[in-house]
């Protein structure tokens, strides 16, 4: 017996009862599975069967085959185009996908029997390696863009007019937005028509411009962008208004020194000692705004909602110590305070009651605030809110508004009235590494009645979708408009959303 194991160790496996099982017939059991066996009862081979089996074989695939023979090595060429100093030798039956060539070859153009065409290339964003990209996606089925050249290929599939390419890097733009490349991309999705890339620049934008403050981006934000986004009752603002008129410090300093180079920490400080120095030079009465190096930062400054700067004591102060606004601008919002002040006291202002979305976007007060991780939290956003003392709970995945009357302390005035009205809107978020949106959610707009100390649950988050930081930032209105006034109180009411 030890003789006839020795024999059978290198090609038979042990089965119960002593049985031997040969390696062929393990290997074709396997076949059976997988592709069906050829041995006949004998655990031969059946060459009948054999013949008739197909046999897999991956081929080169047809496009393939045409990048290669007919693009790169131009082989049968019927015309040949030359653009910037290189040729590209290719077929019109290909050339035809694009909606440029096609209207030259089927017209009464000159060219459309021309067998060398020059093309004139009059976007500077074109270069020899676009087009290599944009002539090589006629011949085949897919293309890989980088995103450090997808601006440049963007430029040539739209002179060639290649709707398909041109798609294609809308949807690589939308996939790469980073703070590196959003100005980039935003002007370059305004040029060449793509809205939809140009709406998720801005979205980025809104979202980042204060919650992840940057001095690369700052430097890049030509004013137009800036203005955008600072008049946007979209902009996600961390903490209070206040913090809006710094951003714009800060950018108005890189902008006009543009070679600074330091941490972000250090940033205002030193815009503050460029400020402290202009005030110098101003004349009496005279703003940095009226001057001609502050004029084109005007129309963005004018979009600070100044009536909740102005609302706040020691930001009044630095406000006008700095002399960047005209004296008429906070004159005007003094006066405006000072009688919504008036009417919340004695003219039966509880609020505002009607549903206004135009008044709540150009004037709400927007402010925000960063929850590093899950726990509770309380807060008020600093500020004198006619008499509304607001307070925000984080607890147990709820998010609590309450109208502090009497039950908690607060440094300011409070209304005794019975009932006080708001307008809000409540958004969440969350932001991975490159800033963009993994968890949101928002109530839209609400109107709100709370009588005193009353609590309103605003928001119960599913704990399984939450991501921290999470960034909460809101939006309020706590008067009505002065011609849309209702001077009697609601009856009983609850949140509702605004139509």
């Amino acid at each position: 017996m030890g003789g006839l194991s020795s024999r059978l160790g290198a090609s038979a496996v042990g089965r119960p009862g002593g049985a031997v099982e040969s390696r062929h017939s393990c290997e074709c059991r396997k076949r059976k599975r997988n592709m069906g066996c050829q041995c006949d009862s004998d655990g031969e081979e059946d060459p009948d069967r054999l013949l008739n089996t197909p046999r897999r074989k991956k081929l080169k695939t047809t496009s393939k085959y045409i990048y290669q023979t007919l693009f790169l090595n131009g082989e049968n060429s019927d015309i040949r185009i030359c653009a910037l100093g290189q040729e590209w030798n290719l077929h019109k039956v290909y050339l035809c996908q694009s909606g440029y060539f096609s209207s030259m070859f089927s017209g009464s153009w000159k060219e459309s029997s021309m067998t060398v065409i020059e093309l004139e290339i009059p976007d500077q964003n074109i270069d020899t390696e676009a087009l290599q990209v944009a002539f090589g996606s006629l011949y085949r089925d897919d293309v890989l863009i980088k995103p450090s050249r997808v601006v440049s290929i963007l430029a040539a599939a739209c002179m060639l007019q290649l709707d398909g390419l041109i798609q294609q890097c809308g949807e690589t733009m939308k996939e790469t937005i980073t703070v590196k490349t959003v100005c980039g991309y935003y002007t370059s999705a305004g040029t060449y028509g793509l809205d939809s890339v140009k709406k998720e620049c801005l979205e980025w934008l809104l979202n980042n411009l204060m919650t992840h403050q940057s001095v690369e981006l700052m430097k890049e934000l030509s004013t137009g962008m800036m203005e955008q986004l600072v008049k946007s009752p979209d902009l996600f603002v961390m903490q209070v208004e206040m913090d809006v008129y710094t951003a714009l410090k800060k950018w108005t300093f890189l902008q006009l020194h543009p070679s600074w180079n330091g941490p972000v920490k250090q940033l205002l400080a030193d815009a503050d000692v460029w400020i402290a120095m202009e005030k110098k030079e101003l004349a009496e009465g005279m703003s940095f705004l009226d001057t001609p190096e502050g004029i084109p930062f005007l129309p963005v400054f004018r979009h600070v909602r100044l009536q909740y700067v102005i609302n706040d004591l020691a930001s009044a102060r630095i406000v006008e110590r700095d002399a960047i606004l005209p004296s008429e601008w906070l004159s005007a919002v003094y006066k405006h305070q000072w009688f919504a002040m008036l009417r919340t006291e004695h003219d039966s202002d509880t609020g505002p009651q009607e549903a206004n979305k135009e008044e709540f976007e150009l004037n709400s007060m927007r402010c925000g605030r960063k929850l590093a991780k899950d726990g509770d939290y309380c807060w008020r956003w600093t500020g004198f809110n006619f008499g509304f003392d607001l307070l925000v709970t984080y607890t147990n995945r709820f998010i609590v508004f309450k109208r502090n009357t009497l039950s908690q302390p607060c440094g300011g005035s409070v209304s005794l009235q019975p009932r006080r009205h708001i307008a809000y809107r409540l958004r969440l978020a969350s932001f991975d590494g490159s800033g963009k949106l993994v968890f949101s959610r928002s109530t839209g707009y609400q109107l709100l009645a709370l009588e005193k100390d009353q609590e309103y649950v605003v928001m119960n988050l599913d704990s399984r979708l939450l991501v921290f930081p999470l960034f909460i930032c809101c939006n309020f209105l706590y008067t009505s408009p002065p011609n849309r006034r209702v001077d009697s109180p609601e009856p009983e009411s609850s949140s509702r959303s605004l139509s």
